[in-house]
């Protein structure tokens, strides 16, 4: 949000703050939160141009919903599935390492 909205919002008495802060997430659960979606993200990117999401699914043995919530980053998503799932697409740890390493620190809540 840019200043002068914030400066705005908070001139109504509005509180501004970081969704960590109002979830009061610890900075390791901001920090898993950030690499479930990283994976996410991974997952539809290595996936899109190589098959469609059910023949990821029957691939790895499970549902093109369950699909769809992996790429959605949906919180009912195991890590596992994720990383079955990007490597069912051909990436390599080396790749899911890289999209991990680009997500920034959590800021202290």
């Amino acid at each position: 949000m840019d200043k002068a909205k914030q400066a705005r919002l908070e001139a109504k008495g509005w509180q501004t703050g970081t969704v960590a802060a109002f979830l009061q997430l610890t900075p390791e659960e901001s920090t898993l939160v950030e690499i479930k979606l990283a994976l996410s993200r991974k997952l539809r990117q290595s996936r899109q141009n190589q098959m469609t999401q059910a023949e990821l699914a029957t691939k790895i043995h499970s549902s093109q919903p369950r699909i769809a919530k992996a790429e959605n980053g949906d919180h009912s998503v195991s890590i596992e599935l994720l990383l079955r799932a990007i490597l069912a697409t051909g990436a390599t740890p080396q790749d899911i390492g890289e999209a991990i390493s680009n997500i920034s620190a959590p800021l202290p809540v």
